[in-house]
C-alpha cells in the first residue's frame, strides 16, 4: 500500500525539523571557547565586542531564519509538486505557461527580501565605519610572513611577530599563537592602521568581528573594543604565498595598568605623560637662580678687598 499524499507530506516535513534542530542544537555539543575556534562547533566564533554582537544579530536573527525558511519553502514547494503532479497523480498534465500572480509574487518578495536585508547590513556596516574617539591606535604592517606592530601614539617602536613554535604551544593553538601579541586595554576603543610591505594580506580577528585587507602602499583601518579580559587569536586570512598559514594574530586584552607597565617595558610612554618633562625644566631653572647668586656673591668681596689697599697706597 502506497504512502498518502498527507502522510509524504509529514513525513517530509519531519525530516526538514529533525534537521533543522540538529543544525541549531549542534553548536551547544561542543564547549564554545573564547577568543579561538571551538573543535566540533558549527556558527560564529563568540563574541568579545560590540561590534561582534552586531554582527552574530545580523547573522542569527536576520540571515539564517530567511535562508532557513527560503530553504524549507523551496523543499515544501517541490515535495507538493512531486507528489501532486507526478504522472500517476496527474496523467493529463495542464497546458498553460504563465500565471501572472505567481510571476508578481515571485518578483516582489525577492525584491521586498533583500530591502530588509540591505536595512541591515547598512546599519552594520555604518557600524564599522562609525569609530568612536580611539583610546589606542596600533599600525599593523604585513609581511612575508609575518606582522610588524606599532603604537605611534605610545611611541612604542615596531616590533616584528612570528608564529609560536610548535614545541612551544598546544597543538589547539598550533598556529594561532604568537611569540609577540599586540596588547591592548580592555574596554578602550583600539583603532587599527593596517598597510602591508610586499603583497596583499588580510588581518582577521573573529571574536571582535575584525577582518580588513592589508594592501601595499593604502592604508585601511578599523576599530574593536574588547570587554573582557584574556587572549583572542586570528589569522592572514588573504593568500599570501607559501607561508600564508604561519601567520597568526594573537591579541592580549589587559587592564590598564597592566597595559601601562607593558609600553613602558617597550620603551613607550602613556599620551600626555611627555609633556611634564619640559614644565619640569622652568621650576628647574628657578631654583638653580639662588644658587647662581650664592655663588657669584663671594666673587665680589674679595674684588671689593682687594681695592682697598691700592686705594690706601694711593694716597
Amino acid at each position: 500500500m502506497g504512502m498518502g499524499t498527507r502522510a509524504k507530506t509529514r513525513f517530509g516535513a519531519g525530516i526538514a525539523t529533525t534537521a533543522l534542530g540538529a543544525f541549531v542544537a549542534a553548536p551547544t555539543w561542543a564547549q564554545e571557547l573564547v577568543g579561538q575556534p571551538t573543535p566540533g562547533g558549527i556558527g560564529l566564533q563568540a563574541a568579545a565586542s560590540p561590534l561582534k554582537h552586531q554582527v552574530h544579530f545580523f547573522h542569527q536573527a536576520v540571515l539564517l531564519p530567511m535562508c532557513v525558511g527560503i530553504s524549507l519553502l523551496v523543499l515544501g514547494l517541490l515535495l507538493w509538486i512531486i507528489v501532486r503532479y507526478n504522472k500517476r497523480a496527474n496523467p493529463v498534465p495542464a497546458k498553460f505557461s504563465h500565471n501572472t500572480t505567481i510571476e508578481v509574487i515571485w518578483t516582489v518578495v525577492p525584491i521586498l527580501i533583500l530591502m530588509v536585508i540591505a536595512l541591515f547590513s547598512f546599519r552594520l556596516l555604518f557600524s564599522y565605519e562609525n569609530m568612536p574617539e580611539p583610546d589606542v591606535r596600533v599600525k599593523i604592517t604585513g609581511n612575508q610572513w609575518n606582522w610588524a606592530y606599532e603604537y605611534p601614539d605610545h611611541k612604542v617602536p615596531e616590533y616584528i611577530s612570528n608564529i609560536l613554535p610548535e614545541d612551544k604551544t598546544t597543538k589547539q593553538l598550533y598556529r594561532l599563537a604568537a611569540d609577540q601579541p599586540i596588547v591592548v586595554p580592555v574596554g578602550a576603543t583600539v583603532e587599527l592602521l593596517i598597510t602591508a610591505a610586499d603583497v596583499i594580506h588580510a588581518v582577521a580577528v573573529p571574536a571582535f568581528g575584525v577582518k580588513i585587507d592589508a594592501i601595499p602602499g593604502k592604508t585601511n583601518h578599523t576599530w574593536f573594543k574588547a570587554e573582557k579580559t584574556g587572549i583572542y587569536y586570528g589569522q592572514c586570512s588573504e593568500l599570501c604565498g607559501v607561508d600564508h598559514a604561519f601567520m597568526p594574530i594573537q591579541v592580549n586584552v589587559v587592564t590598564q595598568a597592566e597595559f601601562e607597565a607593558w609600553v613602558a617595558s617597550k620603551g613607550g610612554s602613556m599620551p600626555g605623560s611627555e609633556p611634564a618633562a619640559p614644565a619640569a625644566a622652568p621650576a628647574a631653572a628657578e631654583a638653580a637662580a639662588p644658587v647662581a647668586a650664592d655663588a657669584a656673591a663671594p666673587t665680589e668681596a674679595p674684588t671689593e678687598a682687594a681695592a682697598a689697599p691700592a686705594a690706601a697706597a694711593a694716597q
